[in-house]
């Protein structure tokens, strides 16, 4: 059986400025991580997040907890 290879995702809200990152959040369930990598430099190296650490940053985007205005 081969392992899941990451499927990158680039957020909708990217306005290709070149300023962004992709994620591969379908290893969450299967291997526990979250693969990040910019998106500019597509070979270049990946953080691997634990999955809960990036869902807790997710939800603390989504509740403002990081707004700086």
């Amino acid at each position: 059986m081969m392992p899941e290879s990451p499927r990158w995702f680039k957020s909708s809200y990217s306005n290709n400025g070149g300023n962004c990152i992709e994620v591969a959040a379908n290893l969450a369930a299967t291997r526990g991580i979250v693969p990040v990598r910019d998106s500019k430099v597509v070979g270049g190296p990946v953080v691997e997040v634990p999955a809960t650490a990036f869902a807790a940053f997710v939800a603390g985007v989504q509740g403002g907890t990081f707004d700086t205005v």
